[in-house]
């Protein structure tokens, strides 16, 4: 484990995407702020749920909705029924990668 490479840090990213760029470190925060704030705005509950960064990714939200209160059979105790506690609606993104970072 200790030979595992480590993730890049923020700011290692910025640097490196400067450097590849040729853009100033600012000008590419601004950007990666920009990015992250539209993505909110597309996940968000007015938004339509999907952003997809091309050739790299696509983030979806999953709604769940709220379930109620039940008793089941209890799977460990065969015979006896147990209380389920009910749940609330839940909204997950999910990230699925796209087929450049596939091959």
């Amino acid at each position: 484990m200790a030979d595992a490479p480590k993730a890049m840090s923020k700011t290692e990213t910025l640097n490196a995407l400067t450097e590849a760029s040729g853009v100033s470190k600012k000008e590419v925060s601004a950007v990666l702020e920009a990015l992250a704030e539209l993505a909110t705005k597309q996940l968000s509950k007015k938004g339509p749920g999907i952003f997809t960064l091309p050739n790299m990714l696509k983030l979806k939200v999953r709604v769940r909705k709220a379930s109620a209160a039940t008793t089941r059979p209890d799977p460990f105790n065969p015979g006896q029924m147990m209380q389920v506690k009910a749940k609330p609606a839940s909204r997950q993104v999910k990230a699925t990668i796209l087929k450049k970072f596939k091959d």
